[in-house]
């Protein structure tokens, strides 16, 4: 198919991306974003530990101190009388386990439509050195695969959105990757729509593909000096991996990835979980995703939708916030140590992961059942 880039104008526009939305198939749908303010991100100093100045006064060390407040290398102590193990009863106290309050979540649920949101890395899959190697277990994919038969259901990563579809490799599900920036339906469309619309294929940051492109390819080349950095190219952002790089050395990759960006003002900076992330500076990311989404599937302005988000990275906070900010659904971190969030509930793993998605399943199943046996 020839891949055509349109324009799309609406009675009341709700912002303003600088680009057009572009769609490989004339008949795909286009769906209206959700509303937003228009324009770029202006990049907050209070904000440093989520995005980073690229041409500012910031001094080179105040990147790696952030860097390593991101991806702490060491574990806290496992002594019960240390204040680390306090700080983390005191954490749980107001972020519970999902799966010791399942009964509450359900309850809180009750009447809506559940609609299933996750994150890729460290949700579904561990996290691993290679990110190549990121596999989701068969266990896993089959558990995803029964939710998606209960609950409308969607991958929200800041992969590649085909990478990401080769790791989960089932049909039916959307799949959200770059940070949201490059969304795609189910072909067929969906049972869970309200209407019979052709599935949706949504990329805001069109315009930047050059520029993405023109970025990753001086990053692998700036940073090839560095043993242990890995450059990703996820289509609409990069992602420079520094996890097997030896900390002494995250300075001088700094130094490289910064050298690189003071030449792209349209893009920029922030992390994750021993990862830099370079995106357009568009106002978009899992939140706005997670809005758009919710608007494709007919639930926009419903009362009646329960979402559920979950994921273990920075990047994820902007789909928490979004939750709290809407005041439906709720989100859950995936966490073994206590994490400034917005999320409402946590997991240690994606095995906890698992067990809860799984849980959902069989409280739908005897929902389903009970209702059946009542006809």
């Amino acid at each position: 198919m020839t891949k055509q880039n349109v324009a799309v104008s609406y009675a009341k526009p709700s912002f303003n991306l600088g680009s057009p939305m572009a769609v490989s198939n004339p008949s795909v749908f286009v769906q209206k974003p959700p509303v937003a303010p228009g324009g770029c991100i202006t990049i907050s100093r209070n904000k440093l530990l989520k995005n980073l100045e690229i041409n500012g006064p910031q001094r080179i060390n105040t990147w790696v101190d952030s860097m390593r407040a991101s991806s702490p290398t060491h574990r806290p102590s496992t002594d019960l009388s240390s204040p680390t193990e306090d700080h983390y009863s005191s954490w749980m106290i107001h972020h519970p386990s999902a799966l010791e309050m399942f009964d509450r979540i359900i309850e809180t649920s009750k009447g809506k439509h559940i609609v299933m949101f996750l994150d890729y890395d460290g949700t579904l899959s561990p996290i691993v050195d290679d990110p190549d190697r990121a596999f989701m277990s068969d266990k896993m994919r089959a558990t995803v695969k029964k939710l998606a038969r209960y609950f409308p259901t969607a991958i929200v990563s800041g992969r590649c959105r085909d990478k990401v579809y080769s790791f989960v490799k089932l049909a039916g599900l959307y799949y959200a990757g770059s940070h949201g920036m490059d969304i795609k339906g189910p072909a067929k469309g969906s049972k869970y729509k309200k209407n019979d619309q052709a599935g949706i294929l949504f990329q805001p940051a069109s315009d930047y593909l050059p520029m993405i492109n023109e970025v990753y390819n001086e990053l692998v080349e700036k940073t090839s000096s560095t043993p242990g950095a890995m450059v990703e190219n996820n289509r609409f952002c990069v992602s420079v991996h520094f996890r097997r790089v030896d900390e002494k050395k995250w300075s001088e990759l700094a130094q490289q990835v910064r050298s690189v960006l003071k030449e792209y003002p349209k893009l920029r900076l922030t992390q994750g979980r021993k990862v830099l992330e370079i995106r357009p500076t568009i106002k978009w990311d899992k939140g706005k995703a997670l809005e758009f989404l919710l608007e494709s599937l007919g639930f926009a302005n419903c009362s009646d939708v329960f979402p559920v988000y979950i994921g273990d990275d920075r990047t994820d906070e902007d789909a928490f916030k979004m939750l709290r900010d809407r005041g439906q659904g709720l989100g859950i971190l995936v966490s073994k140590f206590p994490k400034d969030t917005s999320a409402s509930y946590s997991l240690q793993e994606p095995s906890e992961v698992m067990n809860f998605l799984q849980r959902l399943v069989d409280w739908k199943r005897l929902s389903s059942y009970r209702g059946q046996a009542r006809v």
